[in-house]
């Protein structure tokens, strides 16, 4: 009785092991992802011209990727998410700053074009004299 006592509780520790470790590297294949997440926004913010229009925001997002890269290395699996997370929203913020900052020089330039036709307009519309 007492072997089946002992055996039961064997199987039920390494069963309960078993279960932690597959949580952890469940915790470290979410931290994985949101990292590659982090790094494909940063790439995409980059491609759309964010270094120059929202410099502080591309190096907060890097720095934050860096120290995510650096928690899961350590095998800081919550960290690492919560880090790849904050890059991620900073690597937005600075895609959403470069499309606005274009934006507006489409819109200033729209604007001078329309004067320059309407002056065009008016001139040619004058009678002659």
């Amino acid at each position: 009785m007492d072997k089946t006592i002992s055996n039961i509780t064997r199987i039920t520790v390494a069963l309960v092991a078993t279960a932690f470790c597959v949580a952890a590297e469940a915790g470290n294949h979410i931290a994985d992802d949101k990292i590659a997440v982090a790094k494909a926004a940063i790439d995409h913010a980059e491609q759309a011209g964010a270094p120059e229009a929202a410099p502080v925001e591309m190096a907060s997002a890097r720095d934050k990727l860096a120290r995510a890269e650096k928690a899961i290395a350590g095998h800081e699996p919550k960290p690492a998410a919560a880090w790849a997370d904050q890059a991620n929203i900073d690597a937005q913020v600075a895609e959403a700053t470069a499309t606005q900052v274009r934006s507006s020089k489409a819109a200033v330039e729209f604007d001078a074009s329309l004067k320059t036709l309407r002056q065009e307009t008016n001139r040619a519309s004058q009678p002659a004299q």
